[in-house]
């Protein structure tokens, strides 16, 4: 009779557990679905893009050798499951308050850049520099006709020296293009007189090209090549104007990556390294695989060379 009384009791005792342990077991279920959403919520945004290639979409199984000590209440393994999801959800948060924190320094880094190289680019270039370019370079336009002429000499100016007349035949000698479209004769014109090697006069009718077509993409091209017949003539402080000049009016422009390249070769023959490693670092972060093959090629060798 007590048998009977001791198994009933244990019975009853029983069926008044099991509920709740359901209940404790569903609980933890729950915690453990909020868990895993707020665990790919912060991959995600760690993340954005990932793959399997660099983080695992769910908690993965552990491989680790030898064998696990089963546990016979499925509510201890919940409960290490939990830890487990909370500690690595602690830490990929801790991650992104690192990434952003280090994200809005950059920011603030590349703003003081910038606001620095508007200022000590903003002067304009020398008087004498633009003075002597204008008086040695011919006021030579390319035009819409089938030739075109040297302008005349007035009778009032004195007659040219031997070294001005044997300038000036150089310059007759370089072929002035005459297709109908302005701008690129202007600049074809340019980069012939660049190529002659006659940057003075190179660098009056680059800047005629800048100056009546400032939105053309031929500006872009004159303006870049104005600062290689700079840097070419030995003017690397004129040269660095030029080409920051050119990358700021036009950032999308066909030359304004080759113009960030080179302002940091400009100011590296100025001995201002730093300023050049900031010049190369734009370059790459504007850019990237974007820049053009040989202006990545040129930026590495230039970089190594300013010691970036």
């Amino acid at each position: 009779m007590r048998k009977i009384l001791y198994l009933g009791a244990a019975s009853a005792a029983l069926t008044m557990m099991a509920p709740g342990a359901a209940a404790q077991d569903g609980a933890i279920d729950k915690r453990v679905e909020r868990l895993e959403k707020e665990m790919r919520a912060v991959q995600r945004s760690v993340f954005p893009g990932g793959s399997p290639a660099f983080f695992e979409g769910e908690i993965a199984p552990d491989n680790t050798p030898g064998e696990r000590v089963k546990s016979t209440a499925p509510v201890i393994d919940l409960t290490a499951r939990v830890d487990a999801l909370e500690a690595q959800l602690q830490t990929l948060t801790g991650q992104t308050e690192q990434n952003a924190f280090q994200l809005r320094e950059l920011e603030k880094q590349f703003t003081a850049y910038k606001a620095e190289m508007d200022k000590r680019f903003a002067a304009p270039e020398p008087a004498e520099a633009t003075t002597a370019a204008a008086s040695l370079a011919p006021a030579v336009r390319p035009t819409t006709g089938a030739a075109a002429t040297p302008p005349k000499k007035t009778e009032d100016k004195p007659a040219a020296s031997s070294a001005d007349a044997a300038r000036l035949a150089l310059v007759k000698k370089v072929e002035i293009p005459a297709t109908g479209n302005e701008a690129a004769d202007g600049y074809t014109y340019g980069y012939r007189l660049w190529d002659a090697k006659l940057y003075p006069e190179a660098e009056a009718q680059l800047k005629q090209v800048v100056a009546k077509w400032p939105k053309n993409s031929y500006a872009s091209y004159a303006q870049n090549l104005l600062g290689r017949a700079y840097l070419d003539e030995g003017k690397p402080s004129l040269a660095a104007v030029a080409f920051y000049n050119n990358y700021k009016a036009q950032p999308s422009g066909p030359r304004a990556p080759h113009s960030l390249m080179y302002m940091g070769v400009a100011l590296t023959k100025l001995g201002r390294k730093s300023d050049a490693c900031k010049a190369f670092r734009e370059l790459d972060e504007v850019y990237g695989d974007k820049a053009p093959q040989d202006v990545r090629d040129d930026a590495a060798a230039a970089k190594a060379k300013a010691g970036c």
